[in-house]
């Protein structure tokens, strides 16, 4: 079997830590002795060890006595290079030299200061071969969330709406109507899981009392992010909720209030999505989804924050509405959720 091969069973079992490791990159290692696989592992969550760590134990506890000649004998793949420092858990590349494996097979270069390239140095100093670059761009898209954190000081930012066929976002009126079909939502419900935070407007609250939940997927919560400025919206809002730590970024108060946090911000009307990526990087928030209403997506639209689009397009059509964003980006996948079509846009200017 090809590096390449054994790289892509990396990036899938790294892909099952999914909503469970942020701030960490989404990380999978497979160890390969003797041209078989004898062990698999990957970053099941934050805090805890490390997929090194993992694939190393499968090893010990599938092979017993026979574990450390095997190992002594193997290759590691490893989507993400493995870490040189004290972190939450020890440097996986002092286990890997420890245990004396062959050579490591890494698909990624971590862009964390504390690794970038001292993990690679530790090991090649120990005497084990290193190989770098193995479906980099695979291991990259994995973890655009991390390496977009890492590199602009924000989270990744996911803008996310509906829209009729004939381009309405909403009504009028203030009269909450569904625009997607129930397979949407239920997709829609999953994401939630994936991301660290989702944000909306005050409108947004007023006029749909969303529970901002992930209720119709198993999986987290996440966190709710409430633009008022004059904390306008009544606390019988589902936002206030005890399902999910709710962040309020408001012109009035700095405090918390049990699950609440309320954020004071300057001068909201300006800037506003330059304050907020800041302000949710400094929280360690990796990703956050914008639902919005119309007027905090536009504004992020207009300022070029914003990594990446899913816009469900139903068949129905509106005699009126408000009109929904316009988007200028690079289309990356389109495909039918039931009745509605889901578009997905890269920002080209992010890419």
């Amino acid at each position: 079997m090809s590096d390449e091969l054994y790289m892509q069973r990396c990036l899938e079992l790294a892909e099952m830590g999914i909503g469970s490791v942020s701030p960490n990159p989404m990380v999978g290692c497979v160890i390969v002795s003797n041209g078989l696989i004898i062990g698999e592992g990957y970053h099941e969550q934050f805090g805890k060890a490390h997929a090194e760590v993992n694939a190393i134990n499968d090893v010990l506890s599938r092979f017993g006595d026979q574990a450390p000649a095997l190992l002594r004998e193997a290759t590691a793949y490893v989507s993400l290079e493995p870490c040189a420092h004290f972190g939450k858990t020890p440097p996986c590349a002092d286990l890997l030299i420890r245990h004396g494996l062959k050579s490591v097979v890494i698909g990624n270069r971590d862009p964390f200061p504390d690794v970038d390239g001292k993990g690679i140095q530790k090991l090649e100093a120990a005497g084990i071969q290193v190989k770098a670059g193995i479906l980099d761009a695979q291991c990259r898209e994995l973890n655009r969330r991390f390496f977009t954190r890492i590199s602009q000081q924000r989270p990744y930012i996911l803008l996310k709406w509906a829209t009729t066929a004939n381009g309405y976002f909403a009504p009028k009126n203030t009269v909450q109507q569904w625009i997607s079909g129930p397979l949407a939502k239920l997709l829609v419900h999953k994401w939630r899981t994936e991301e660290d935070a989702i944000l909306i407007g005050r409108q947004t609250a007023m006029s749909d009392n969303p529970q901002l939940s992930s209720r119709e997927w198993p999986g987290k919560n996440p966190v709710r992010i409430l633009i008022d400025r004059q904390l306008s919206v009544p606390h019988n809002n589902h936002i206030y909720n005890d399902h999910a730590k709710t962040v309020v970024f408001n012109e009035i108060k700095t405090e918390v209030e049990g699950n609440i946090h309320y954020i004071q911000m300057e001068d909201m009307q300006f800037y506003l999505p330059q304050k907020i990526a800041f302000q949710l990087y400094l929280m360690d928030i990796q990703s956050v989804i914008i639902e919005g209403g119309a007027n905090i997506l536009n504004q992020f639209i207009i300022g070029n924050l914003w990594d990446e689009a899913r816009v469900f397009t139903s068949g129905t059509s509106w005699l009126e509405g408000l009109s929904a964003p316009h988007i200028n980006g690079y289309i990356s996948e389109q495909y039918q959720v039931g009745q509605d079509r889901l578009t997905i846009y890269q920002n080209k200017h992010q890419l």
